[in-house]
């Protein structure tokens, strides 16, 4: 079963040791992308997964791709000309409590926001059994907007779109009336409870929210992330609910895109709803204990995971 996921990856740049950037004298830096870190969850946990996108052809373009391919990810890369878009970045400053975390976007005038549905290989698209793209691309320009609703159209099979809201690209209001434009074209909905809240105004309880989603915009399925509370999930007029894996927090960043990539992996292959979101539970778990938003996962241990929890409920 094949995972075809498109959208923009930034480069992200982040200060060591909870320090601002206003004095850091360094910083770590790693590609922070939904759609390519659900492709590369996907592929590590035995999926056949490509992550397609537009770049400039420049040094910071080419790390990101290199990164990718260091975990194992296939990517088919429209190469733009510098006139024709930069590269995207992330400033994250981490902090304990009661400092806040703050996250910097930097992400305009980018060559994901020009890419048009011409240039992406429309085969791919459609001989994939699972299409997946994220909010955070239709953020970029109405160009970009129009070009992820025509190849999540042009896709046969499952069409899957995570909300991906980032009030530094967009505000609530905007996200929600140009996402509304693709959800027609939409099969799948995943979103954390906070962004679905915010951008369609909701309030109410998680096995409330994923049903009245459904039924509003009339996707077949609709997967609630909540952090350390689990996930919930609509489909065939049932809720489902997962709970989450205790593990030490390193890192939260990337965790609900690789829940994501494991819960798109599974489906794809034709596992129930409530085996999918128990592996997605168990990649986010393990993303959580390494630093970066793309992490080194390893498809023994998410099994494993999934199979000790599995034991203790006997």
């Amino acid at each position: 079963m094949s995972l075809v996921t498109f959208g923009e990856t930034a480069l992200r740049f982040v200060p060591p040791d909870g320090q601002r950037f206003e004095t850091a004298r360094e910083v770590r830096m790693r590609a922070d992308g939904t759609a390519s870190t659900v492709a590369a969850t996907a592929s590590r946990l035995g999926g056949d997964a490509v992550w397609l996108s537009k770049l400039p052809d420049t040094p910071l373009g080419r790390r990101v791709v290199a990164e990718l391919h260091e975990h194992g990810l296939e990517t088919d890369v429209v190469w733009a000309d510098d006139d024709d878009g930069r590269q995207g970045l992330t400033f994250y400053e981490d902090a304990a409590a009661p400092r806040q975390s703050r996250l910097l976007q930097d992400r305009g005038d980018t060559a994901m926001a020009t890419l048009t549905p011409g240039e992406i290989p429309m085969g791919r698209i459609q001989n994939a059994d699972v299409v997946f793209t994220a909010g955070s691309m239709a953020a970029l320009s109405a160009t970009a907007a129009e070009t992820a609703g025509a190849l999540l159209r042009a896709a046969p099979g499952m069409r899957a779109l995570d909300l991906d809201y980032h009030p530094g690209l967009w505000s609530a209001e905007t996200a929600h009336d140009t996402l509304s434009d693709l959800f027609d074209a939409v099969d799948l909905l995943f979103a954390s409870e906070d962004q679905a809240k915010a951008v369609f105004d909701k309030t109410g309880r998680p096995r409330e929210l994923v049903h009245t989603l459904a039924a509003e915009y009339d996707f077949s399925r609709v997967i609630l992330t909540r952090s350390e509370h689990g996930v919930v999930a609509y489909h065939d007029t049932v809720v489902h609910e997962q709970d989450a894996f205790e593990t030490a927090a390193v890192d939260s960043s990337g965790q609900h895109a690789a829940l994501v990539g494991a819960v798109l992996q599974r489906l794809a292959d034709g596992a129930p709803t409530d085996d999918a979101l128990a592996y997605g539970s168990a990649a986010a778990a393990l993303t959580r204990t390494m630093p970066g938003p793309l992490t080194p996962l390893e498809q023994a241990e998410v099994e494993r995971l999934v199979e000790s929890q599995s034991d203790r409920g006997r």
